[in-house]
């Protein structure tokens, strides 16, 4: 008895359909499973037919996926993602946020519908355009309602946009990448939010009884971010030598529900931060509620080695370091104020002190003196003007 041989992978044929479309129909296996498919692909020809057919052969003797060019966007967002991305040298935390806004932001709206083959910078534009022009509430009849979506968040989208559309290029599903064509969003700059020097006291003060009291000291005492001061660990603490320090390694943040910490995306991140007496202090305190935490755990006590942690020793999430500081806002009076506010009170108080600006970029751990600059140009305004009207007073009498 006669059996049907099976069919070699790539291998394919072109036939008619009767509504006269041309099918190229071949079978390959799946790089990923290892498991034998039938693809069809189509075109208008029988010669288009046979080129899609050969190229389609190409890639899966090039162990690559055979993707019609012809696939819609949205498609192709979700291989990007679990393949092109999850491969990328990203950080995890950059991988996450990609996956969320492909997923959340583009594959949600109508350009996710256009095929790879035909998507145009202007469809691009009327992208981004229906971002910025979505209202945060569809029903406020504001004349000029407050926008859904930041600044930020659609030069993100822009940006995640970008590098699906190149993955596609460079796997040779289209010819050229038409975001590349339209000029990426403006991020406009809101100013940071400080406190003044009695408002931080009050802060700090209102924190006082609360399991993180020494972080927010710590903070606010040396600009630290949030997940930075929580990836310390003791090995990075000197506090008995002449000039007590920290060294910031790493940053801590939770990723796919776990708490990690990874290397900062910068050298510059990586720093050493001198101490000032109180944020000794704190530390020391920190210690000693810490040594008191491990007597009461006992046996349930996890060592990790942080500086901050839960009452049996784990890493401390950073959302509960953030609800500190919100109760302690509100105790104190103060509005809209997060961890953040604290790091951006310490630049400022350093900068108004007369602290040069690049000395305060590098214990912050911005990666050039130009984003401190742009980030607190509210004081480095303020000092070009005193530095003026220093210069005023010492040449004296007008000459005008």
């Amino acid at each position: 008895m006669s059996r049907t041989r099976a069919a070699a992978n790539g291998e394919g044929s072109i036939y008619k359909r009767a509504d006269g479309k041309w099918v190229a129909a071949l079978v390959v296996e799946d790089p990923e499973t290892g498991k034998r498919r039938r693809r069809v692909l189509y075109g208008k020809t029988r010669t288009e037919a046979r080129h899609k057919l050969r190229e389609a052969q190409d890639r899966a003797d090039d162990g690559l996926p055979i993707t019609d060019k012809r696939a819609e966007l949205g498609g192709w967002i979700d291989r990007w993602v679990t393949t092109t991305l999850e491969a990328s040298d990203r950080k995890q935390s950059t991988k996450d946020l990609y996956a969320t806004v492909a997923r959340r932001y583009i594959a949600t709206d109508p350009i996710a519908h256009r095929t790879l083959d035909r998507l145009k910078p202007s469809d691009v534009e009327a992208f981004l355009l229906r971002m910025r022009n979505t209202p945060k509430d569809p029903e406020s009849e504001d004349a000029d309602p407050i926008p859904k979506y930041s600044s930020s968040t659609i030069r993100t989208t822009y940006t995640v946009l970008r590098a699906i559309r190149d993955g596609a290029k460079r796997d040779g599903l289209i010819a050229r990448n038409p975001v590349e064509a339209v000029k990426r969003p403006a991020v406009e700059r809101v100013e940071a939010r400080y406190l003044t020097i009695p408002e931080a006291r009050a802060l700090m003060h209102a924190s006082k009884g609360s399991r993180y009291h020494h972080a927010v000291v710590l903070i606010a005492h040396t600009g630290l971010r949030r997940g930075e001061a929580l990836a310390l660990r003791w090995d990075d603490v000197d506090l008995d030598t002449d000039n007590p320090a920290i060294r910031v390694r790493g940053t801590l943040a939770r990723s796919r529900g776990r708490l990690t910490v990874t290397t900062p995306k910068t050298t510059q991140s990586i720093r050493t931060v001198p101490l000032a007496p109180d944020a000794v202090d704190a530390l020391r305190a920190q210690r000693t509620a810490q040594k008191r935490d491990r007597l009461r755990a006992a046996n349930i006590w996890t060592d990790t080695g942080y500086v901050f942690t839960t009452a049996t020793g784990e890493p401390v999430d950073p959302r509960n370091l953030y609800r500190v500081v919100q109760v302690a806002a509100t105790a104190a009076g103060l509005e809209h104020v997060g961890v953040h506010a604290l790091r951006h009170t310490a630049a400022t108080l350093m900068l108004e002190g007369g602290v040069n600006i690049k000395a305060v970029s590098a214990l912050l751990g911005h990666s050039s003196v130009a984003i401190t600059g742009d980030v607190y140009a509210h004081v480095t305004d303020d000092t070009a003007r005193a530095a003026m009207a220093t210069l005023g007073g010492a040449l004296g009498e007008r000459t005008a």
